[in-house]
């Protein structure tokens, strides 16, 4: 351990290997907000990127397209916030959304995350904070910036932990006062209770919270430090003193800067809260680290040459963490092994190295505390003493041992006893341990105190123990639970639960923590001590979410031996109310035990139908008992249990028996309504017939009827019908409801039935009725008029002389069936007399058509004249009425043209039908009339009235009218329309009439009969002659259907419109009537355009142009003389005409044609008058095409608005290379001038060309054209430009490549390396290329560069042209161990090397390969074999290494390794190294091993061994015989080879009688009286006195066993002492014990232990000596001593 350094450095990472660029590594646009993200903003070509890099996992960098000013990741979560100008986002990168957002009123020059949910931003003028704990609310101002920070650039904020204080840093130069030092630090302290805000001069600043002795409360400390032209100065000073802890002291110390660092200043400081040390890093990368406390400085030293610009705490050491401007990732810590020794040996500082020390508990001053505490302890200075035990680092001193010495140091007199002073101190500096905190409340507890143990557990300053809580359960039961939770011993807890009744909480407790306790005894304990409790307790164990915890009929069990029968009734009800159905038993006992006790609870339950899966029958048997009917009833099944219950309706409430009957079937419905009819029909009939109306649909109305008629009941009948048949719609139940209601007497009812209902049987009833014979036939005569049964009704009237009511019928029943009455009358002959009274005797209204027709059929009509004229003089306005005297009139031909002609009231269709037949003229004027089209038509059309027609349609003016009758499949249209032409048309002088009759025409298509009907009415004289619509419509169906005509009708006509038929007419091809009408009305524009674009004559169109010598029709002409290729012509004529309008026309057809010449002309005439871009444009380029270049350099330099760049290109394509030189010199466009200079050859002042434009592609374009040329050096010098440009580089190696320029390249790449934009690309590719064509080189490059290599790429590359030892180096470098293990394992010759292949393989992931090197090193190095065995040893499977080697019989080579493996104690290894050993014949070192060494198959290797031809194998062969209790085999063997002493040490350690007693015998055979002796010595506990003593008498060997029976003798007085003794024990340990289990509560609050303290008093149980053994000694499984007798 060096203990020279106090802190441990590490660089965790350089960023510039991620793929970061150096560029991107700067303060602006790096940013680390702690230990875990660092965030990088940069652009990658024109792409804008945010790198991400965690920390824990740098390799997979996150990269995302972001553009943005600045990014800060979250502390700790993946939360990035992003500022682009004024706007804010935030986003979680995990959910893939955005947290939040704001656009600012200010720019934002500064922010950071100073917590774990606010954001500290500061403006110009003011910080705010920006909470993520919403997502909506805005930034809150906190304070406004100091002026004294105005215009420095802000390089830090921060906030204390409870965010009270703020600080603000910031930097600027001090230009102004030269004798100052160069950088002026300002720091805007600001306190947010007191709103205050103070400027201090500082650089770096930092808040912490440090813990202080003698100290309540940690005390809070600002510290900042600052460099002045004077010095450099720490300072710490107190912020936000709490009363009564003593004010801190302020330091002030120097901060040393060495010489060479003039210009250093601090930059960053960040504070170890566990160590007490502030970090403070400076400009010019040095570290200083400072003790928090006393100012005193521990270290300072350089960490870094560069600058490091941004700081971090480093959670996971305490220490800090930086980046520097070469992307280097660093971390400081204290070195918590070394600082405390360096403080002490190298500074030389006791004092702090001892707060140190125990502040963060330190190793390093152990020795130092604990002598320091000895001196005090002996020198009585016990305060002192225990202030350093209770400071001690890692509590060294907070033992048992010291408690022990405070308790037994002398109290001074008058003053606090040591302990007392000893936890005082304890409690001062925090939490006791658990040893203190029971030593501490044992006494406290003792006092009646127990309010301070309160005050300490609340403080947290006690370790809670289960022995603790046994101690203050004797006190105080809530403080012991509190001591019991906090210590997490589930069953005390439980147990406190219970004894203080809080029940409610023990399952919830027990479910928290895991644990199951005894519930069925807790509850039987509970409901003695708290039956009501016990009863909520049962509750809440059976309703558990998770299931019963309890068997609840085990707590019914339980409730019913207290006979606590509403107890359990109200825990059944609440543990069966899931009613579940493996509860049915429990239900069915819930039920039987109220029956039998508390009936009507019984009801109540049965009521709310809690339960369904219980004993039905057995409740209903029980329920009949006690009295409850209805529930007997619900219950029963078997249908003669019911009617015997049932049939005693009068008991049972009649809704509810009612809803009864809907739980039976059918059958037993009806078998109960019959019992109950049976029984009781007086008192029953109300109930069933509410039944039967209930449940007729299901019973059915059949079934019932019968049985009301079975037992002659017509009024249940007529009640049960009344109620269902205005439901019903059974014919039957109307039919029996009539017979019932006649029978009964209510006629009224009949009468109503009769009139409403709609489902009797009509037929039926009505002959029932009939045959009923009732006074009043009202019933009859509605059925009849209801169904039209009129003619029956008014027969049997008639004939039962009821002539009565047949005018009751007329005219208080339906007077609308007075036609059919007449009619019925008609028919059985009445008298006229008596019909016409009956007419007139008719008060309302009926049908007057139906009247007419039952008279009209009978040839009756003028009967019913006089009637008729009674309701015309009445003012009728019936149409039936008018029609019927029209019919009259016309068949008495009464003057009936002027009747149809003046009358409207009739009805034109009934009268023109009836007319048709008669007179076809009466019935045209009747349809005429009545606007009857389809009649009139027909009519006129059977009877060739086209004229009528005619003059009808024209009249009529209906489009749908006139299409009708001029279908082509009309055989009369012909006719009609000779009529419309000749008479009906010529006759109108209404516009409208002759424009409908037009439109039908033309909707007709009949053009030819159209021209005619205009030309009639157009040409000939008529009002229609002038008219505008009528000479356009001739003129259009002439040119459709009759062209011939249109000439005549231009000359003839003048009222058309000229330009819609000219248009028309060109449409229809009539090109030279279209013309001959523009040229008659002056239209010159229009009449070139026909010539030229319909009649396409150019020729009769240059003629046309210049007899009329318009710039129109020039204009139009040139249009087609260019559309035709008249190219020159049409130019000329452009020129005639002045228009230069069409000039991209004109510009693109000359072009295409090559007329640059001419096309010069029009453009210089087009710029006369237009200033277009275009048309400047095509004039330089046509001065390029005609080689005109002075023309062009005059051009260029006039005013032009041509687009020069457009020019250049089109004559770059064209090949026209001095003329695009000009024009692109013109314009200074470098990029393109130099591509042109290379065409030119101009070589030099292309490259000149693309430095100056400084593009890419111009780049690429010289170097192509340079490298095809041969120009090496100018395309080197390209080159170097575009492989900065990581896109470029691929395509310009393989350019190279492809040209075979190999030399070239690699001059082009090895100079790139040097350039400061080299990327990781460059590296690449030459290395790459290398490998392609100096594999030599390749090596020595991967070497010094492979840290800016892609080196996946090259590790491509190199093995496609088998470059094995650079690819085992990639591999190595890339972590990719097994691909490197394995190239050497197959390219051994080449890429092979031990030492490299050692630390390759045992960092390999897959161990299939440890396997395959083992297989190589034995075939191709198997002197190295031990060696690679050795480094693998912790990682292989040793039993398949050795199966791998004795397949192939090479076991001796790894001798030493199955050495070194041994003492895992694997059987193969065992195995393999035994046969070895064996092979090897070397007997001690096998019995080692066998001893050592025991698993492998033992007896299949003694099987081996006691074959050997060497006696001490087959002695090892006993040996393991022996190990394995095969005693007999191992004796036997032991006799064979004579090795008696073997035999006896097997047969002692068998311990087993028998086979030493046969081993005696067969000494005692063999007449060995020694080894005779020896087996009474040997086996001394194992023999049988009796046994021994008759052999020795039977063969005289009484002087060999007189030593064994003294020694019996001796042995067995001890035993039969020791006895005496130990029985005396047992009973005396019996009776305390008896007397202890009477004394103790039934639930233990001491648990086994009681109130001992194990550490102090032992571990609670009695001391035990060791057990007896049969000899008596005492001794633990040790065998006797080999003398004959017992030791003493």
């Amino acid at each position: 351990m060096d203990i020279s350094k106090p802190i441990a450095f590490c660089e965790h990472l350089q960023l510039s290997s991620l793929g970061v660029q150096p560029a991107s590594i700067s303060f602006q646009t790096l940013t680390l907000e702690s230990d875990h993200f660092i965030c990088v903003r940069e652009k990658l070509g024109e792409q804008n990127q945010v790198v991400i890099v965690d920390l824990a996992d740098a390799n997979n960098v996150l990269r995302r397209p972001i553009t943005a000013d600045s990014a800060i990741m979250h502390p700790h979560e993946k939360i990035l916030a992003l500022k682009a100008g004024r706007t804010l986002q935030i986003f979680n990168m995990e959910t893939k959304q955005k947290v939040k957002s704001h656009v600012n009123n200010e720019d934002i020059v500064f922010w950071k995350w100073i917590s774990l949910t606010t954001i500290g931003m500061v403006t110009d003028t003011a910080v705010y904070h920006w909470t993520i704990a919403d997502t909506t609310s805005a930034p809150q101002k906190i304070f406004d910036r100091h002026p004294t920070l105005v215009g420095a650039q802000i390089i830090n904020y921060r906030a204390s932990s409870d965010e009270k204080w703020l600080v603000l840093c910031g930097i600027s130069g001090n230009a102004t006062n030269p004798s100052a030092f160069k950088v002026k630090g300002s720091i805007q302290l600001y306190s947010r209770e007191r709103g205050v805000s103070q400027p201090i001069e500082g650089h770096a600043a930092a808040f912490c919270e440090l813990k202080l002795d003698g100290h309540q409360h940690p005390t809070k400390l600002f510290t900042f430090s600052v460099r002045t032209a004077t010095g450099a100065k720490l300072h710490i000073v107190e912020i936000d003193h709490t009363a009564p802890d003593p004010p801190f002291s302020k330091k002030a110390v120097d901060v040393y800067f060495p010489p060479e660092a003039t210009n250093d200043f601090p930059v960053a400081m960040q504070v170890s809260q566990k160590h007490g040390i502030v970090y403070l890093v400076t400009k010019y990368g040095f570290i200083h680290l400072y003790d928090v406390e006393t100012g005193a400085c521990i270290y300072m030293n350089r960490i870094s040459g560069e600058t490091i610009f941004v700081t971090a705490e480093h959670e996971a050491t305490h220490g800090i963490i930086g980046v520097n401007k070469k992307g280097q990732v660093l971390s400081v810590n204290v070195d918590e092994q070394t600082v405390v020794p360096y403080i002490l040996t190298t500074l030389n500082n006791t004092e702090l190295a001892f707060k140190l020390a125990s502040r963060a508990n330190l190793p390093g001053a152990d020795d130092l505390y604990i002598k320091q505490y000895q001196q005090l302890f002996q020198s009585g200075q016990f305060s002192e003493a225990a202030k350093i035990a209770a400071n001690s680092p890692r509590g060294i001193l907070r033992t048992a041992q010291i408690i022990e010495s405070f308790k037994q140091a002398p109290a001074p007199p008058g003053g606090l006893s040591p302990i007392l002073q000893y936890f005082g101190i304890l409690l001062e500096k925090g939490e006791l341990n658990h040893l203190e905190s029971v030593e501490l409340a044992r006494p406290v507890l003792q006092q009646g105190r127990k309010q301070l143990l309160e005050k300490w557990l609340k403080e947290n300053k006690l370790t809670c123990s289960e022995e603790l809580g046994d101690i203050v359960r004797l006190h105080d039961m809530t403080l012991a639970l509190s001591v019991y939770l906090r210590a997490n011993v589930p069953n005390k807890v439980i147990a406190c639960f219970a004894e203080t009744g809080q029940t409610d909480k023990i399952v919830l407790y027990a479910k928290k923590v895991g644990y199951t306790p005894d519930f069925v005894g807790l509850l039987q304990h509970i409901m003695r001590t708290n039956p009501e409790k016990g009863a909520e307790f049962a509750a809440q164990l059976v309703n558990e979410d998770s299931g019963p915890l309890v068997d609840v009929e085990r707590v019914v069990d339980i409730f019913m031996s207290q006979n606590m029968i509403q107890p359990a009734t109200s825990f059944l009800l609440d543990a069966l109310k899931e009613n579940k159905p493996e509860q049915g038993h429990l239900q069915t006992r819930l039920l039987e035990m109220n029956l039998v006790h508390a009936p009507q609870v019984a009801d109540a339950i049965l009521g709310n139908e809690m339960f369904t899966h219980y004993d039905r029958p057995r409740i209903a048997n029980l329920c009949e008992k006690a009295g409850l009917l209805q529930r007997a009833l619900e219950h029963y099944d078997d249908l003669a249990d019911i009617k015997r219950v049932i049939v005693h309706a009068n008991v049972f409430q009649t809704d509810w028996l009612v809803t009864y009957f809907s739980k039976l079937t059918t059958e037993q419905s009806m078998a109960c309504m019959e019992e109950m009819l049976r029984i009781n029909i007086r008192q029953n009939l109300q109930v069933v017939i509410q039944i039967a109306t209930k449940y007729s649909d299901v019973l059915g109305p059949v079934k019932l009827i019968e049985m009301f008629e079975a037992y002659k009941t017509f009024e249940g009948l007529y009640y049960y019908l009344g109620s269902i048949v205005n439901l019903s719609q059974d014919s039957e139940v109307h039919f029996k409801y009539i017979q019932a209601a006649t029978r009964t007497g209510q006629i009224r009812e009949v009468e109503r039935i009769c009139r409403e209902s709609n489902f009797y049987n009509p037929e039926k009833v009505k002959n029932f009725l009939k045959e009923a014979k009732l006074q009043d036939q009202l019933p009859l005569i509605i059925v009849c008029d209801r169904f039209d049964f009129v003619h029956d009704l008014v027969l049997y009237l008639y004939q039962n002389g009821l002539t009565n009511f047949i005018e009751v019928y007329v005219q208080r029943v339906n007077s609308v069936r007075t036609p059919q009455v007449v009619g019925g009358l008609l028919d059985v002959d009445c008298d006229e007399t008596t019909i016409k009274s009956l007419l007139a005797s008719v008060a309302g209204n009926f049908p007057i058509d139906e009247l007419v027709h039952e008279v009209e059929v009978r040839n009756r009509l003028k009967l019913i004249l006089p009637w008729l004229e009674t309701r015309v003089q009445q003012g009728s306005q019936d149409p039936p009425v008018y029609n019927a005297l029209a019919k009259i009139y016309i068949d008495s031909n009464s003057n009936p043209e002027a009747f149809l002609k003046e009358n409207n009231l009739y009805e034109p269709l009934v009268v023109g039908k009836f007319c048709e037949a008669r007179d076809p003229y009466l019935a045209y004027i009747a349809y005429a009339k009545g606007l009857c089209d389809d009649e009139l038509i027909a009519i006129t059309n059977d009877n060739s009235m086209f004229k009528q027609q005619a003059r009808y349609l024209v009249r009529r003016r209906q489009p749908e009218l006139w299409a009708q009758v001029l279908v082509h499949e009309n055989i009369h249209r012909r006719a009609l329309i000779d009529q419309i032409t000749a008479t009906a048309l010529p006759e109108s002088t209404d516009p409208d009439d002759v424009s409908v009759t037009v439109k039908a025409f033309l909707s007709a298509d009949l053009p030819i009969e159209l021209i005619e009907l205009l030309e009639k009415i157009i040409l000939e004289p008529s009002p229609f002659s002038d008219n505008r619509n009528l000479q356009n419509l001739l003129m259009l169906t002439a040119i459709r259907a009759d062209k011939g005509k249109v000439v005549g009708y231009i000359d003839k006509l003048k009222n058309y419109d000229v330009a819609e038929i000219a248009k028309i007419a060109t449409e229809h091809g009539l090109y030279e009537e279209a013309f001959l009408i523009y040229k008659k009305y002056e239209q010159h524009a229009m009449a070139i355009n026909v010539l030229v674009e319909h009649i396409v004559s150019l020729d009769r169109g240059v003629d046309y142009a210049i007899k009329v010598n318009k710039p129109e029709v020039w204009s139009r002409l040139a249009k087609a003389q260019l559309d035709g290729l008249r190219i020159k012509d049409a130019i000329d004529s452009y020129i005639k005409s002045e228009d230069p309008s069409n000039f991209a026309e004109v510009i693109e057809i000359a072009g295409r044609a090559g007329k640059h010449d001419d096309l010069v002309r029009y453009l210089q005439m087009a710029r006369k008058t237009l200033r277009e871009p275009k048309i400047d444009t095509e004039l330089a380029y046509a001065y390029a095409k005609t080689d005109r270049l002075h023309d062009m350099e005059d051009f260029l330099a006039m005013t032009n608005v041509a687009d020069i760049l457009e020019v250049g290109e089109k004559c770059f394509e064209d090949e026209l290379y001095q003329a695009a030189k000009l024009l692109f010199t013109s314009i200074s466009n470098w990029a393109r001038l130099a591509t042109t200079l290379i065409y030119l050859g101009e070589n030099q002042g292309a490259v000149e060309s693309a430095r100056k434009a400084g593009n890419t592609q111009v780049w690429k374009q010289v170097h192509a054209a340079c490298l095809e040329k041969s120009e090496f050096r100018l395309a080197q010098i390209c080159g170097l430009n575009i492989i900065v440009h990581a896109e470029e580089l691929p395509a310009l190696v393989q350019l190279y490549e492809r040209r075979g320029h190999f030399e070239e390249v690699l001059s082009l790449l090895e100079a790139g390396l040097s350039l400061e934009r080299a990327h990781m690309g460059i590296f690449t590719e030459l290395s790459i290329l290398y490998s392609k064509y100096r594999p030599e080189k390749l090596m020595e490059h991967l070497k010094l560069f492979v840290s800016r290599i892609n080196i996946p790429k090259v590790i491509k590359a190199a093995e496609r042209v088998h470059l094995w030892p650079e690819l085992v180096f990639l591999y190595i470098k890339y972590d990719e161990f097994d691909n490197a293990a394995l190239a050497m394992i197959e390219r051994s010759a080449d890429a092979w090397e031990h030492n490299q292949f050692k630390d390759v393989i045992v960092r390999v992931a897959n161990i299939e390969i440890y396997y395959k090197s083992l297989t190589f090193y034995l075939q191709e190095q198997p002197t190295l074999l031990t060696d690679l065995l050795t480094v693998l040893i912790p990682r292989i499977d040793h039993a398949r290494v050795v199966r791998m080697f004795r397949q192939m019989d090479h076991v001796p080579l790894i001798r030493s390794y199955l050495i070194a493996v041994q003492h895992l104690n694997i059987e193969a290894v065992n195995d393999a190294y035994n046969d070895l050993l064996i092979e090897e014949e070397d007997y001690k070192t096998l019995r080692d091993s066998i001893d050592s060494f025991d698993n492998f198959n033992n007896i299949k290797l003694a099987q081996r061994l006691e074959k050997h031809e060497l006696l001490e194998f087959r002695r090892l062969a006993a040996h393991l015989y022996k190990k394995n209790s095969r005693w007999d085999e191992s004796i036997a063997l032991s006799k064979q080879d004579k090795l008696y002493k073997d035999a006896l040490v097997t047969a002692a350690t068998s311990a087993e009688t028998e086979v030493a007693e046969e081993l005696m015998s067969y000494f005692v055979d063999i007449g060995n009286k020694e080894c005779f002796a020896a087996t009474l010595y040997a086996c001394f506990d194992l023999l049988r006195s009796d046994v021994v003593e008759e052999l020795s008498w039977q063969h005289g060997l009484n002087d060999f066993y007189m030593p064994y029976k003294i020694q019996i003798s001796r042995t067995m007085r001890d035993k039969v002492a020791a006895l005496e003794k130990e029985v005396q024990n047992l009973a005396k340990k019996d009776s305390q014990k008896e007397q202890h289990e009477a004394e103790v509560p039934i639930i233990n609050p001491g648990g086994l232990l009681g109130n001992r303290l194990m550490l102090t008093q032992g571990n609670g149980f009695a001391p035990q000596g060791p057990p007896i053994m049969p000899n008596g000694t005492g001794m633990m499984g040790m065998p006797p001593m080999m003398t004959g007798f017992a030791s003493f």
